[in-house]
């Protein structure tokens, strides 16, 4: 069974809320993580779990990872997530997301939601008629629309400041790039990394994701699967299907010299960090480099400006490159670095929300 209040602090989660509404078919859960910097912004993500259990887990994770994205991102936002049981092609429905939607207004602004794997900006429009706390919405609403597109923006200013640290230039030029998942966030970053000038090679498990990237571009090599992929000459790889992509086996066969991807938690386990760094493997954290998303619907709150969120998307460039040398400094993998410097940001600007202002 899934431990909800966690085995150490980072893990312990403030609020985890099961919504269920029999007539809609609606099983979803919302985990709030940690409020510290503000309310626990992140999307829902709608998916055909084969358990609970598998489900909690999942947004469990998911919710934590928000808290270190926001922290790190620089927003006044702390970290939550919602994921919704079962599959988007077919359960999905208006009285369903209405009735998420209902559970959402009912956390007060504790939880403020956006898209995720299986939501899109028209189904935040239909939650939103429920709920004030919703972001991510269509430009038709005043919304940002798809946050991949800043997704994919950040994670390929985090490759190249990778690519800065280990090839002494930030270009991908001449570079082979591996993308794993060409869906919403992987087919803008292979436009990103073609018009860069970078080889690159893709695989996807949906025919069709693969099919539009090839009409795009033809060029890009396509693989079978990500055991290929991984397996496979290449200087960079980039998760961006599911999370869990670097585990033991995918690590051990890796030929490439930097991990930089758009997939939430992709570490399968603790220590696998650990493992990549003792195989020379530059490791650009996740949480860091995917947060151009979150960037661009927390933009929304205060009314969107697409320049002034790219603008703090670039940012992603210097912050990654700062990870990098505090993990050098430190003897550190820079996942565990990534961890500290946003802990700290958690406690030293969270402390500040202490100090009593009066009534």
């Amino acid at each position: 069974m899934t431990d909800v209040f966690g085995s150490s602090q980072k893990d312990v989660h403030e609020q985890v809320v099961f919504c269920a509404d029999e007539q809609s078919g609606l099983r979803a859960i919302i985990a709030i993580h940690n409020t510290a910097l503000g309310p626990g912004l992140g999307g829902t993500r709608f998916y055909p779990y084969e358990s609970e259990s598998a489900a909690l887990a999942d947004v469990l994770n998911l919710s934590r990872g928000m808290s270190y994205k926001n922290a790190l991102a620089g927003l006044d936002l702390g970290g939550g997530k919602a994921v919704i049981i079962g599959d988007p092609a077919h359960d999905k429905n208006e009285a369903l997301l209405r009735a998420y939607g209902r559970f959402v207004q009912s956390l007060g602004g504790r939880y403020v939601t956006a898209c995720d794997v299986g939501t899109y900006s028209e189904d935040m429009d239909v939650i939103a008629r429920e709920s004030r706390f919703v972001t991510g919405r269509s430009p038709a609403y005043g919304g940002a629309g798809d946050s991949s597109i800043l997704t994919a923006f950040g994670v390929f200013q985090g490759m190249r400041a990778s690519a800065e640290r280990v090839y002494g230039t930030p270009s991908l030029h001449g570079r082979r790039v591996g993308v794993e998942g060409v869906g919403k966030v992987g087919h803008r970053l292979v436009d990103l990394l073609r018009e860069d000038g970078a080889e690159v090679v893709i695989c996807d498990v949906a025919p069709k994701a693969v099919e539009r990237v090839r009409l795009r571009h033809p060029e890009v090599d396509v693989v079978a699967d990500a055991a290929e992929l991984t397996g496979s000459d290449i200087d960079v790889f980039a998760p961006c299907a599911l999370g869990g992509a670097l585990d033991d086996a995918t690590v051990s066969r890796l030929r490439a010299k930097i991990v930089c991807g758009g997939a939430n938690n992709q570490l399968a386990h603790p220590g696998v960090e650990k493992q990549l760094a003792e195989r020379g493997i530059l490791y650009a954290p996740d949480y860091v480099v995917n947060s151009g998303g979150v960037i661009q619907v927390a933009d929304e709150i205060e009314g969107f400006d697409m320049e002034r969120a790219r603008a703090k998307a670039t940012q992603i460039y210097d912050t990654t490159l700062k990870i990098f040398q505090i993990a050098a400094d430190e003897g550190v993998p820079p996942a565990v670095a990534a961890d500290r410097l946003a802990e700290r940001r958690m406690s030293e600007v969270g402390r500040i929300r202490g100090i009593w202002l009066g009534r």
